[in-house]
């Protein structure tokens, strides 16, 4: 997901509608893009990452995934029998 077009605070929401549509989709494992600039993006992202029942863990990027400039984001898994909504 890549939030560069987006003003920080429309990202929370973002996040909370993406994540829960990747969780139903079984995706587990994503990479959100916030840039390096001055950070503001990134402490919000992080910020409503931190409050996220869905969210697993999260960290920073590796280098050749964009390092501090993205996030790498673990989502929780459901079992298949709660995933029928």
């Amino acid at each position: 997901m890549d939030l560069h077009t987006f003003a920080p605070s429309e990202v929370g929401d973002l996040l909370k509608d993406y994540l829960a549509e990747c969780q139903k989709a079984g995706i587990f494992s994503i990479r959100v893009v916030h840039g390096k600039g001055t950070g503001v993006l990134k402490k919000r992202v992080w910020a409503a990452l931190a409050k996220n029942a869905l969210v697993d863990r999260f960290h920073e990027a590796p280098p050749e995934a964009g390092g501090w400039g993205a996030t790498i984001v673990e989502i929780k898994k459901v079992s298949p029998d709660i995933r029928h909504t």
